[in-house]
């Protein structure tokens, strides 16, 4: 019996996993062929030559690493010493509180630009030219105008965010089927009603997935912020592990960063699957 797709992805996605750590793990062996001390008569003073290692960490040290800390992930010994679960408990709501701020703004515009034709071209230039620019860019400034690292990283989240949430919901609502707002403007459906049982049904799936691509970035972002401004979040226990040289920190962090991410999309994934039309 032919194995289903999805299983035979699993077993693609378990023999890439173990290769992947096979060649990490054989990146970090010691090298024989090089010794530790460069002098020969000091090397025999220590008691002789010994391998040199590499100064990756290996899976080893960074599995025992990450059972080390989320078997105590919410501990506080002081503003430079939290638990990495904490530090991302501080991460996720400030990318929550931006993230939000960047819906209830980007979807009303949204809509009022998708049903536009005025609105969409005399917005566009301005979106055009905000859109590319850095998140970070916006980081001096707003430090510089709100004076706080944890509101002026909210900020930067809500700058970065918006954009994709805002041309998504515009689009989905220019792209509605016109011979449905006929049939509402034939019963005399009010515009607000139509707006709520009618564009936004059909706009929602294209709506969900501006929030998808927003939230990956803001995500991204929050990451880079924390490391600049520092204090609290995982972008910082990042920066402040690298400081302390703990290169296993740091290749935890990396990881849990990448899952927390992935879990955050794929939320947003499931209910962008309930929002849409199945036949």
């Amino acid at each position: 019996m032919p194995l289903s797709l999805n299983v035979r992805a699993v077993i693609v996605s378990l023999i890439f996993l173990v290769a992947f750590i096979g060649l990490w793990h054989l990146g970090t062996l010691p090298d024989m062929a090089k010794k530790a001390y460069a002098d020969p008569a000091y090397a025999a003073l220590m008691g002789g030559a010994t391998p040199a290692k590499s100064g990756i960490p290996s899976p080893g040290m960074v599995w025992h690493t990450a059972v080390t800390n989320l078997s105590n992930p919410f501990y506080s010994n002081g503003p430079n010493d939290k638990g990495v679960g904490l530090q991302l408990a501080y991460s996720l709501g400030r990318v929550l509180i931006g993230f939000f701020l960047a819906i209830l703004i980007g979807v009303p515009l949204g809509f009022v630009i998708g049903m536009s034709p005025l609105m969409r071209k005399a917005l566009n230039p301005y979106i055009q030219i905000m859109k590319p620019i850095s998140p970070l860019a916006w980081m001096p400034l707003a430090l510089y105008t709100i004076k706080d690292a944890s509101f002026s990283s909210i900020f930067v989240i809500f700058i970065s965010s918006i954009w994709p949430i805002l041309i998504n919901t515009a689009h989905g609502v220019s792209s509605v089927r016109q011979d449905w707002l006929n049939v509402a403007r034939t019963l005399e459906v009010n515009p607000i009603r139509t707006a709520f049982r009618v564009i936004l049904p059909a706009a929602a799936p294209t709506i969900l997935t501006g929030m998808r691509i927003s939230m990956g970035i803001a995500w991204l972002v929050i990451v880079a912020a924390e490391m600049l401004v520092g204090g609290t979040g995982i972008g910082y226990y990042v920066w402040n592990a690298w400081n302390n040289l703990d290169l296993s920190n740091v290749i935890f962090a990396i990881f849990v960063i990448g899952a927390v991410g992935m879990l955050l999309d794929m939320i947003l994934g499931v209910v962008a699957k309930l929002v849409t039309y199945q036949e």
